[in-house]
Formats: C-alpha cells, structure tokens, sequence
C-alpha cells in the first residue's frame, strides 16, 4: 500500500475501505472469544488493540523501503493530524464501549453507525462543500434502515438516555476522524502510514490510563489462543484495516467512506452465524441485503463521479 495517497485512485480507494469495512468486522467476533477466554475488559482490549497495532506498523514501516513523500509536509502538520485524528479515534472507541455497557450493544450499534453517516453529511455538505445528492441520499437512508432492521430487528432493545448521549458522542469522534482525513486528502496529499501510526500512538497514550484502571494484564485459562486473538485483533482490524480506511478515507467523499464501512456490522453479523453458532433470521437477511444494496449503488454511483470528474479535467483531443 502506498504511504502517500496524492493520485490514489478513486476506485482503488474504493476497494481499499471495503476491505477495511469487513476487517472491521471481524473484530467483533475476535472480541467475543476474548471475553469468553479472559476477564480483558473492553478498555483494555481497546488500548492492547492500538498499541500492538502501532508496533506492527512501526515493525513494517522499518523493513519495507518507502517512496519518497510527493508533498513534504511540516513536523507541526503532522504533528497536529495525529493529535486530531488520535483524540478523535478515542473518543470514538472509548464512548462507543461505554455506550455497549449502558444500553446494550443493539441500542448503542444503531444510533453511533446511524448518526455518523448523517453527521458525516452535513459536515461534507457545510465544511467540504461536498454534495450527496438525491441517489447518495437515497443510499444513506437505505443504509440506514437496513443497520436499523438488522441490528434491532432480532430481540428486544432496552434504551438508556446516557448510553443514548454517549453513542452520539462516539459518532461524533467517528465523524470528526473521517472528516480531517478526507479535508487533509483533499489539500495536498496525505500520508497514510504516518497518519495511522500517528492515530495509533495518541490513542494509546489516552487510552493507558483508564486501560491501567481496568487492568491491564488479563486473566486466562488459554494464554495461547488470548495471545493469537490478540494478535489477530492488531494485525488485520486494527493495523491493516485503518492503514487502508485513512487512504481510501483521504479521496472518496466523505458520506460515501460512512456508508461503505456500514459493511462492519454486515460482516460481523455473517461471522456470528457462520463461527459463533448464532441463527440467520429474516430480519437479519433483510437487513443485510438492503445495507449491501446501498454500498454497491453508492460505490457505484462515486467511481462514475471519478470518471466523469477526469473525462472532464482530461477531454479528448479533437
């Protein structure tokens, strides 16, 4: 993957936030067999996530050669895009764990991956100058009821007004993290690697101390398996999946990069089936269908955007 995305193409952008959508996914399931193999409890779980996902980058960054920056960027710049995407990347996780525990994973999935496609918007639309139009905005709503059908439409929901504050509040830190990465995208170029391992080390740093609180170094009958789950949950949803999120997130529009990673809770939802033994209903098949639905038409509708944007900056020669 190339550290700098100035000239990433649309549809390779595209791909990469799918992959990084359905590695998200995965993690869910990686985090229910840790819990049921050790007392980790989630802040802990989150800060073990990101730290050992910086030192896999960190490893990877120091053994494959890297092509030269095509911006040279400011110590300060940089400095000030890991801060923000960092402080950005806790909020998200940290509130949408604590929301978990108030009002349940249901309630807290819904309103934190359904505010943010709409916060996304708007942001787009008022600071980016980006326009969804009538076909993303009719994507997005069909997104958004296929989240809602699949993730309510199995059981009874309890909802809890703090955990309610604190889902938007992880929205908002989701948002806010998408939005910088595609504002940086769009003034100069942006250098993936740096911005991950950037987001990585600030998120740790603010994670460590309530990650302490809770304990640090988990209790296990099965350290091995604790150890590869663990190693899993850095490498491929963590180190892997946002190193392609930051450069796929950096050239698409942004209320596009917010209904593509909806693929999270479609991927988790076919691993619970298929691994963790639990059973298809309608509602989930359903539900499934209509987010798929709006992430083709949606991805679809961008890359024909791309095309006709060069078709435009590129006419043929009479």
């Amino acid at each position: 993957m190339s550290n700098v995305v100035v000239g990433l193409p649309v549809g390779r952008g595209l791909l990469y936030l799918i992959v990084a959508g359905v590695a998200w996914g995965t993690a869910g399931a990686a985090a229910s067999l840790v819990y049921r193999t050790s007392d980790m409890g989630p802040v802990a779980l989150s800060f073990w996530r990101c730290a050992a996902g910086l030192a896999l980058l960190l490893g990877a960054r120091m053994l494959v050669p890297r092509a030269r920056p095509a911006v040279t960027e400011a110590p300060g710049l940089r400095v000030r895009r890991a801060v923000a995407t960092g402080v950005g990347l806790a909020v998200f996780q940290t509130a949408y764990f604590a929301a978990v525990a108030a009002t349940g994973l249901a309630v807290a999935t819904v309103v934190t991956l359904g505010a943010g496609p709409v916060l996304i918007a708007l942001g787009a639309r008022l600071f980016l100058g980006e326009r969804l139009g009538r076909g993303g905005a009719a994507a997005v709503a069909g997104a958004l009821a296929g989240l809602a059908v699949l993730v309510l439409g199995g059981g009874e929901t309890t909802v809890d007004p703090w955990g309610v504050l604190l889902a938007l509040l992880a929205a908002a830190g989701y948002s806010a993290m998408t939005l910088f990465t595609r504002w940086w995208g769009r003034n100069g170029g942006l250098d993936a690697s740096g911005t991950t391992v950037g987001a990585f080390a600030v998120t740790s740093v603010l994670l460590l101390p309530f990650a302490a609180a809770e304990g640090l170094v988990p209790d296990s009958a099965e350290p091995a398996l604790l150890l590869c789950l663990l190693v899993y949950v850095a490498a491929i949803p963590t180190a892997l999946a946002y190193g392609l999120y930051f450069a796929g997130a950096a050239v698409v529009r942004s209320a596009t990069v917010s209904v593509i990673m909806l693929l999270e809770p479609v991927s988790a939802a076919v691993l619970a089936v298929a691994l963790l033994g639990e059973r298809l209903t309608p509602a989930m098949l359903a539900g499934t269908l209509l987010m798929l639905g709006s992430v083709v038409g949606l991805a679809l509708d961008e890359a024909r955007g791309a095309r006709a944007g060069r078709a435009e900056e590129d006419p043929a020669p009479a």
